[in-house]
């Protein structure tokens, strides 16, 4: 399943919309690492909203690309990640170290636009 990827302003949008296989997150890894450059965009927004699992390969996966888009000068916020979700990250261990999270699309929008120096409108 490809995740869409939209374009808001300066930043990129990916909103996962269901649990993607191995193969699905790594085109949206390497998709979003191009798409910054394309687009010089100064941030990106992974909604993770409709996982309900978050495994090892998947959180090293987010962490991954979130360290490539920051090497690529642009800013990554996750947002939605369920209760559950971190409940069971946190017990085996999988963080997201260094990377900024949102409740959800709304904060992780307002935290972008602080963190590149934007006012919101």
């Amino acid at each position: 399943m490809e995740v869409p990827i939209l374009k808001q302003g300066d930043f990129l949008i990916a909103t996962i919309q269901a649990a993607l296989t191995d193969a699905d997150l790594l085109k949206l890894h390497y998709a979003l690492v191009e798409q910054v450059g394309k687009h010089r965009s100064k941030g990106v927004i992974i909604d993770v909203t409709a996982l309900d699992v978050m495994d090892s390969f998947a959180t090293k996966t987010l962490r991954s690309l979130a360290h490539m888009v920051r090497l690529r000068g642009a800013e990554t916020v996750i947002c939605g990640i369920q209760p559950e979700v971190a409940f069971t990250m946190v017990q085996l261990g999988l963080t997201l170290e260094g990377i900024s999270t949102a409740l959800d699309l709304e904060e992780g929008l307002a935290l972008l636009n602080q963190s590149t120096g934007k006012r919101e409108a």
